[in-house]
């Protein structure tokens, strides 16, 4: 990663932390300031969201910045499996991927974290790139330490 990406994280948190920490009244407020914010600063990102675990096998979409999402993701797709997996899920290529679920045609390259309250998934952070090949492995510490803002909501 860029020494110019690894800087534009390490400011994205400090500005989120100034507005979640003891500012944000709920779970909910906080995520969609996290989107706000990351939307907004990464100029990659195309779709920027979460979606919140419902029903087996079935995520519901929460507070997101882009596109129009899918509402509800069933069965199969990047944020399933990294919600069944619990472990993040970094995709260069969604079209290499026979379960990719295709909200937006344009998107090109994704990565989902899972949002995690002790053992339990309860959300899968997102990030679709209208571009190929923009998240790799070394994304994934710093989001999850932006998410880790998070903790004191779940």
């Amino acid at each position: 990663m860029s020494a110019s990406r690894v800087g534009r994280y390490d400011r994205i948190y400090d500005q989120l932390r100034g507005l979640i920490e003891g500012a944000s009244p709920s779970l909910v407020s906080a995520m969609a300031t996290i989107c706000a914010v990351l939307h907004a600063k990464m100029p990659h990102h195309f779709w920027t969201g979460f979606y919140f675990v419902g029903e087996e096998d079935k995520l519901h979409v929460g507070p997101y910045q882009g596109p129009v999402a899918c509402q509800v993701l069933e069965g199969r797709g990047v944020c399933l499996r990294a919600a069944v997996t619990k472990r993040a899920v970094v995709v260069p290529d969604v079209d290499s991927l026979s379960d990719h679920i295709a909200c937006d045609a344009r998107s090109k390259s994704e990565i989902a974290i899972p949002v995690m309250k002790g053992e339990d998934v309860v959300a899968v952070f997102d990030v679709d790139s209208a571009e190929l090949s923009q998240f790799g492995e070394e994304d994934v510490p710093p989001l999850t330490r932006i998410l880790s803002l998070l903790d004191a909501y779940l």
